[in-house]
């Protein structure tokens, strides 16, 4: 999100005094040129005393980002805002939990304090950090262009994160199968395609699309090795797809 966009989400949320969550754990991953990440932190405070009432809840974590960590569960819950009574009550539920274990402890201090520069390890840190980062930029673009060739798809590049969100516009008779075996037209095509190639992709019905569209969800984490062979895949699908609901 611009950071337009981030003070209009916070803006929103004050006006209708909705406690805002916010989920960040992709703040490294802007692959966008142009494009940094802004925090909804900075945004409260930049908008200044009219975003004082806001309850904003921010998280990070080691499992997502370039880190990637998923086995170490470890993170972060940051609070702004609360009311003192809230916060307490915050607090017992946390003090009442097992605390996080120590590998994933020792991951999110790194994540939240990573080498410096003129230290040790920053050069080995920076280049592998940029390293993945430029790595996955990379599978991203080569995925959406492949994405952009098939018949009937569309899909912009990724500004970020790892996902990306392509429509398909599928033929008559594949939505009218769909229906007939109780499913909606773009899970249809999900489960045609692990049936078929074994890649696993999420139905855009479960993300809130907009009636008669159909999308997917999929990520571009397969190794640079890989990809090329993902798209070989799901390119000879798709063209046999089309053609059998032609």
């Amino acid at each position: 999100l611009s950071e337009d966009n981030v003070k209009d989400v916070v803006r929103f949320c004050v006006k209708e005094g909705i406690a805002l969550l916010a989920d960040e754990v992709y703040q490294e991953n802007v692959y966008a040129e142009g494009k940094k990440f802004v925090s909804f932190k900075k945004a409260r405070m930049d908008i200044g005393e009219e975003a004082n009432d806001l309850e904003l809840f921010s998280f990070h974590s080691v499992s997502k980002g370039f880190l990637g960590e998923c086995g170490r569960r470890g993170g972060y819950l940051e609070v702004v805002g609360l009311e003192e009574e809230v916060e307490a009550e915050l607090y017992k539920m946390a003090s009442v939990e097992l605390c996080s274990n120590v590998p994933g402890q020792i991951t999110t201090g790194l994540m939240v304090s990573p080498p410096r520069e003129g230290e040790p390890s920053f050069e080995l840190y920076n280049n592998e950090k940029n390293t993945i980062l430029s790595s996955l930029k990379k599978r991203a673009h080569l995925l959406a262009g492949a994405f952009n060739r098939m018949e009937g798809v569309t899909c912009n590049d990724a500004e970020g994160a790892m996902y990306l969100f392509p429509r398909i516009h599928l033929p008559t008779r594949a939505v009218e199968a769909a229906k007939a075996v109780g499913k909606a037209p773009d899970a249809f095509y999900c489960f045609e395609l692990l049936d078929n190639t074994g890649i696993c992709v999420v139905p855009g019905s479960g993300f809130g699309q907009v009636d008669g569209t159909f999308h997917f969800r999929t990520t571009f984490l397969p190794p640079e090795k890989d990809i090329e062979g993902v798209i070989d895949r799901m390119e000879k699908f798709h063209d046999t797809f089309m053609k059998k609901y032609a």
